[in-house]
């Protein structure tokens, strides 16, 4: 897993240091980029300081205002930053290649195979089920009360990988419940 993060990494670093044939002829400069991407993470990365900030032996008042801005603040001006130094251009590209990334390593296949579809209908349902059935039946188990969170937690999980598992089709499944026009086709 870990090999197969650091070649996921390798490949975005090496997609950044190329030159791509839309920007080759612009005036985008290398070293903006660089200092624009730095930034832009370095700014993502932000709010894995505020428990080195709890830790302090500053005042409760201090550590709360720099917690909140590492949470809320900071990655956010460091977007605008970024985007201020890299340019028009450079942000452009950069958003380009992300989204091109994401795009092609996390997004579901459009079509899935029937054992797979049921396996995803089943993660998709016992949430929702375990979740209707569980004020009714919590009195009976009492494990049920201790450990809700984490029954919520997996539940959420479930939930949204039986998303992926599902496939494409499927979201448009669940789109067109949202859409008043919209018809069923069964072939």
């Amino acid at each position: 897993m870990r090999l197969e993060t650091n070649i996921k990494c390798y490949y975005l670093i090496y997609m950044i240091t190329t030159t791509n044939s839309e920007v080759r002829g612009s005036n985008l400069s290398k070293g903006r980029l660089y200092a624009g991407c730095i930034i832009f993470v370095v700014g993502f990365l932000s709010p894995l300081l505020v428990p080195l900030v709890t830790a302090s032996p500053l005042a409760v008042g201090w550590k709360t205002a720099i917690s909140g801005l590492l949470l809320v603040g900071v990655p956010e001006l460091a977007m605008l930053v970024a985007a201020a130094v890299m340019g028009k251009e450079g942000f452009s590209y950069l958003k380009q290649l992300l989204f091109g990334f994401l795009k092609k390593h996390f997004t579901p296949p459009e079509t899935v195979s029937a054992i797979r579809y049921r396996i995803g209908l089943v993660l998709f349902l016992i949430p929702m089920l375990l979740g209707w059935v569980e004020p009714y039946i919590s009195g009976y188990f009492p494990f049920f009360e201790e450990h809700r969170l984490k029954f919520a937690i997996i539940g959420d999980l479930l939930l949204f990988s039986s998303l992926f598992v599902l496939g494409g089709e499927f979201w448009d499944k669940l789109r067109a419940l949202f859409i008043h026009k919209a018809k069923v086709n069964i072939t």
